[in-house]
């Protein structure tokens, strides 16, 4: 079977309503949306300085083909059973660090919020609140990119702001990718509610954004790194302090998929190729270094090693 392309993909999800997840998600007999919920205990650990918390927001549904378009389907059954989906879909998680740095409380992404899934995502603000956090505490928020699960929850349904005493750091490709008013005639009808969506979000914290590069801090030790090609503007964050480690964002969308084979494409990459070449730079660079990665759609709480494996690579969870 021959890979999908990007636009026949976005048109499969817009066909299936993945969208808002209702009619697709009552049509899957194997799926318990209350196992999947289920997360254990914040994940906590120290990084140098810093105080790191791993917060879910949940789980998203997709094809599976969107995670691996270039699997046959004897590969993506070996990659469902390993994951343990047993409906043949793809469930991957969304991990959202909390990152105490002095004074600082600084959330990387804020999740899918009531609008992106809304049937098994969208926990952050439940597990924040689980977890003695008041969203007025938050003084940054960091979004890596602007795709649904990463910043749908920046508004609230009244329009007020979710962290409405942040500041918020974006990489500036980014922004001006999706804030391109052309932006509509230049993607797939199916894509044009995330571009939407991005707008809407990004338009809201316009009077408190800081536009980020690579090599810009964050807070002293928490630096940005430019990591494109699943989108054009794509950020991810390195974490000083003992061998460090990387915030990853999407360079690595799945555990198994993206460590194996990790010249494999990816649905959703606006630019396969360059976020190929990123994703095994930063994978090699990971296990080379023997860094720490968070993968924000690995199994909870995402954080582990990347060990060389023969022709590729193996995760190794903490």
């Amino acid at each position: 079977m021959s890979a999908l392309e990007p636009a026949e993909i976005f048109e499969r999800i817009s066909r299936r309503r993945f969208m808002t997840g209702a009619g697709a998600l009552a049509a899957m007999p194997f799926l318990d949306l209350k196992a999947l919920a289920q997360v254990g205990q914040p994940f906590q650990f120290t990084q140098g300085e810093f105080d790191i918390t791993v917060l879910s927001d949940g789980t998203l549904t997709l094809p599976l083909e969107v995670l691996a378009p270039d699997a046959t389907p004897e590969q993506r059954d070996e990659i469902a059973a390993a994951m343990g989906w047993a409906d043949k879909m793809a469930h991957p998680g969304t991990n959202i660090p909390l990152i105490r740095a002095g004074d600082d409380l600084i959330l990387v992404d804020v999740g899918s919020g009531d609008k992106f899934q809304p049937e098994t995502s969208g926990e952050l603000a439940a597990n924040l609140e689980a977890a003695g956090i008041d969203p007025a505490s938050v003084t940054k928020v960091v979004f890596t990119h602007a795709h649904p699960d990463h910043v749908w929850a920046t508004v609230m349904e009244g329009g007020e702001l979710r962290f409405a005493n942040a500041s918020y750091h974006v990489g500036g490709a980014e922004w001006d990718f999706w804030m391109n008013p052309d932006i509509f005639s230049q993607m797939p009808d199916a894509m044009h509610e995330f571009a939407r969506g991005a707008q809407r979000d990004l338009a809201a914290v316009e009077d408190r954004v800081t536009m980020v590069k690579a090599g810009d801090a964050i807070v002293p030790g928490l630096s940005v790194v430019d990591t494109p090609g699943h989108t054009p503007g794509h950020i991810s964050l390195e974490v000083a302090g003992g061998d460090g480690l990387i915030i990853a964002g999407d360079v690595t969308p799945n555990e198994i998929i993206s460590l194996r084979n990790p010249d494999w494409k990816f649905g959703f990459d606006a630019d396969p190729d360059m976020a190929i070449a990123t994703r095994k730079s930063l994978v090699d660079r990971a296990a080379t270094d023997a860094t720490k990665v968070l993968g924000y759609h690995f199994t909870y709480p995402g954080v582990g090693m990347v060990e060389k494996d023969r022709a590729g690579y193996r995760f190794v969870a903490a």
